[in-house]
């Protein structure tokens, strides 16, 4: 009997020391998908996105801020004047929505847990909303296809960001 509480008691101790799982989601790619896998994967938080727009039409690009540094252009930039959005501190995107028709993704518009929103492209073809599935989860990289003129598909990967303002050394 001594045993099994022995055991039991080691059990519970491991469990409170054990780190919570890594709450990931990802949200299906719309748009129809030719041309070349992209990923923005990084691991650090993401700071910022800018947004290139064809001049009245499709996005052609986009990159993601990690920290301080840009990921490389996903697709082209046509107009070299993209749309930017820097995040505050403590502010992560919770949403990723759009339109997209048949071949290219023409709007996209990011939303923040603060409420704010950067909004770019032309209100053309079927609507798209990317969320995650856990509370308190953030977008953490997108995913998608870019066929070298345009994005042709995007979707969203979701995970809670590690607390690390509580850890200990």
């Amino acid at each position: 009997m001594m045993y099994v509480f022995v055991v039991l008691a080691v059990l519970c101790t491991m469990g409170w020391t054990m780190p919570l799982p890594d709450f990931y989601s990802y949200s299906l790619a719309v748009g129809e998908g030719t041309g070349f896998e992209f990923s923005t994967a990084h691991p650090d938080r993401i700071t910022g996105v800018k947004v290139y727009e064809y001049p009245g039409a499709y996005i052609n690009g986009i990159q993601l801020k990690y920290g301080n540094n840009w990921t490389e252009l996903v697709g082209v930039d046509y107009n070299g004047n993209p749309e930017e959005m820097t995040l505050f501190d403590n502010e992560y995107f919770v949403q990723v929505s759009g339109k997209y028709y048949s071949t290219y993704i023409y709007e996209v518009m990011f939303v923040t847990n603060h409420g704010r929103s950067i909004k770019v492209g032309q209100p053309y073809g079927d609507s798209f909303n990317l969320y995650p599935t856990h509370d308190g989860s953030e977008l953490r990289f997108l995913s998608g296809r870019q066929n070298g003129h345009a994005l042709t598909s995007l979707g969203a990967h979701w995970a809670v960001y590690p607390d690390t303002s509580t850890a200990t050394p």
